[in-house]
């Protein structure tokens, strides 16, 4: 019996949300925070997946020459046939027949007191692990096109593909949609960080389909441009600079938040925005915002710090950190 463990990280959006929709660079560091996923060929004829500490329930299925039937969880676990189903699609020899036993653990993606998801792409992580543990491959060219076909059954087809770019490859990146397009980038030099969970769980899909209804209006394409300055600003390297760059960027990022009524800033997003403009700092939502977590930047350890003392408000310094790998086969044992 074989048994595979693989893991990828979560995300974290620094620019370009909802402009890399419209082909704008996004910039996104991968957090180390990990899904893992623990798969194990098994001699019996129902294949069973757990996900211990997000539900007690067991799924149950059957997979014979592809085709995949749920007996069991379908609803809870639908993102194990979307990852077989994509790496069938795609001629992956290791997502055959045969009965197996998958645990899926995010536990660091879950707020342990408030049993809510953190905000960092637990699914696209958890999606990346899954395709890694299947293919039993971590290289890019051959879990790429499974994890975004995936993904994007998961999610109704909406999203851009960053976060299993991310999830993927970690370290901190420039993602652009055409052609799912990752340049490693290297953290500047000077550049700090505190990241802030706001205890509020936001949801990306629903802000995707509110902002598909909308009209779309000028300050849309005028995040498209800033968005392209936030990446020129981040290849740059220089600290001082991405700080000052911020400040404009949250302005377009703002306004096209009130112009197509996404509430980006909402859950406590605007008042630490606002709070950090008393400091040398900047302070932005990440990804979707309107709750899920948040970033400050600053060039000083000691400012940092005295801003969240004084401002966090009932929200949570977040321990999280850049990872520098992305997915990876954490073991592989024949037994």
């Amino acid at each position: 019996m074989t048994t595979v463990v693989a893991s990828a990280p979560g995300k974290i959006v620094l620019s370009g949300e909802y402009a890399v929709l419209d082909g704008a660079p996004a910039i996104v560091m991968a957090a180390d925070r990990r899904a893992r996923v623990t798969l194990a060929d098994d001699v019996g004829g129902i294949s069973q997946v757990r996900a211990p500490g997000y539900t007690n329930e067991v799924g149950r299925f059957e997979i014979a020459d592809g085709d995949f039937r749920w007996l069991d969880g379908q609803g809870l676990f639908g993102i194990v046939d979307s990852v077989w189903r994509a790496a069938n699609e795609i001629g992956s020899d290791e997502a055959g027949s045969g009965a197996r036993v998958i645990d899926l653990d995010t536990s660091d993606f879950i707020d342990p007191e408030r049993h809510l998801k953190i905000g960092i792409g637990s699914s696209a992580a958890l999606t990346v692990a899954l395709c890694a543990a299947i293919t039993r491959s971590c290289d890019a060219g051959t879990i790429m096109a499974v994890a975004q076909r995936a993904h994007a059954d998961l999610q109704g087809g909406a999203g851009s593909g960053v976060d299993i770019a991310c999830s993927l490859s970690g370290g901190l990146i420039e993602y652009r949609m055409d052609g799912a397009g990752v340049a490693a980038l290297d953290w500047p030099e000077k550049l700090l960080y505190r990241v802030i969970w706001t205890g509020v769980a936001a949801s990306t899909r629903d802000k995707l389909r509110k902002l598909k209804s909308e009209i779309s209006l000028p300050s849309r394409e005028r995040l498209v441009g800033a968005s392209e300055g936030m990446a020129d600003a981040w290849k740059s390297g220089d600290a001082d600079r991405i700080v000052e760059d911020y400040r404009s960027y949250n302005d377009h990022l703002r306004q096209f938040s009130i112009d197509h009524g996404l509430g980006i800033f909402d859950a406590g997003h605007e008042e630490l925005w606002r709070a950090a403009r008393d400091f040398p700092l900047v302070y932005k939502p990440c990804g979707a915002g309107g709750g899920d977590v948040g970033i400050v930047f600053g060039t000083d350890d000691a400012v940092l710090d005295s801003f969240t003392e004084r401002h966090l408000n009932g929200h949570e310094l977040l321990d999280c950190r850049l990872s520098p790998v992305g997915a990876m086969i954490e073991s592989a044992d024949e037994n």
